[in-house]
């Protein structure tokens, strides 16, 4: 069954017409997942790079040591760097061809598809350019911030087109929970920018070894306590609404699941003075899938909640009019 969604014009439900035959929609959809699970691994090997001090391995861009694979030149820390940018570029590569496939299919997709696939592959090419910065201007801080916080922009854009195309049918009681995980996702979206600018500043061994930058640390962890307890209210919310699709309780139990072993990684970390790199790693790859299991959570609430919507006015449209009530003059 099609999603219904109201027109913010017309306030009229808006039901999508199905796809043709021939639209290779299915085959758009994995790609779509594909690629933002190959962003998710893009990212955790952009910490490693960080964590490794790989993020000047190849001293010039796009080529590493002006070639396209620096065999003469590779080691751990230049395999780290050169494969950083391949999978980026592989990113890039499939987004042209997913932005073309869409456009070439264009009639017999959702109108808002390829707009919005264009719109990721504008992301790309913007994240393309922060990381030549990146080497170029000497991994300034500031630059490596945005770099990430494109990064994330750019996933929660393949969740979101992701998520829309799906299929589902809900259940029509989740109410105003996309707002709550909304709430969430934004939160744990600039607790990771915060996060990235800790990272990049190396804001930690700063702190505790010279007691600088203490107060960029500071701020990191202050702004846990929000970003927490945003997911904690939405898991409650999910908790104490009643029948609600199992779909969504599956995401608000991974959701869960992933603050409470963020919480408990972060804490090692500190505590292990980012000496052991993997849990470095592994706390801004659990950071982002937190955020793309909100994003999904959102769109999947709000289209159960607009499929409710959309069922509640088609009844009110064919009720008889002698049914409804008479206002009294």
């Amino acid at each position: 069954m099609a999603d219904s969604f109201f027109d913010p014009h017309s306030k009229q439900p808006f039901v999508p017409q199905a796809p043709l035959a021939d639209a290779p929609l299915p085959l758009i959809r994995k790609f779509i997942y594909g690629i933002g699970l190959e962003t998710l691994v893009l990212m955790a090997i952009g910490s490693a790079t960080r964590v490794m001090n790989a993020g000047l391995a190849c001293p010039d861009w796009p080529l590493c040591y002006g070639t396209l694979v620096p065999t003469a030149q590779m080691n751990f820390q230049v395999f780290l760097e050169w494969f950083h940018r391949l999978t980026a570029s592989s990113i890039g590569l499939v987004m042209i061809v997913l932005a073309a496939t869409c456009w070439r299919y264009r009639r017999s997709l959702p109108g808002w598809l390829p707009i919005s696939v264009t719109l990721s592959l504008g992301l790309v090419v913007l994240q393309g350019i922060l990381g030549g910065l990146t080497v170029t201007q000497l991994l300034r801080f500031d630059i490596v911030t945005a770099h990430l916080a494109t990064a994330l922009l750019f996933f929660s854009s393949m969740v979101i087109i992701g998520s829309f195309l799906t299929p589902f049918q809900g259940t029509g009681v989740s109410g105003s929970l996309y707002i709550y995980g909304a709430v969430a996702a934004i939160c744990i979206y600039l607790q990771s920018i915060l996060g990235a600018l800790v990272a990049s500043r190396w804001a930690v061994h700063q702190c505790l070894d010279t007691a600088l930058l203490c107060r960029v640390l500071h701020s990191h962890m202050i702004s846990a306590v929000p970003a927490s307890l945003s997911v904690l209210l939405l898991a409650y919310k999910a908790w104490k609404t009643p029948a609600l699709h199992p779909l969504l309780r599956r995401l608000n139990q991974i959701a869960l699941g992933l603050l409470t072993l963020q919480i408990g990684i972060g804490v090692s970390t500190l505590h292990l003075h980012l000496q052991v790199e993997w849990l470095t790693v592994s706390h801004q790859a659990i950071a982002a899938a937190l955020f793309g299991t909100l994003i999904i959570l959102s769109v999947i609430a709000l289209r159960d909640r607009s499929q409710a919507d959309a069922q509640l006015f088609a009844v009110s449209a064919h009720r008889p009019e002698s049914s409804l009530p008479v206002q009294q003059g």
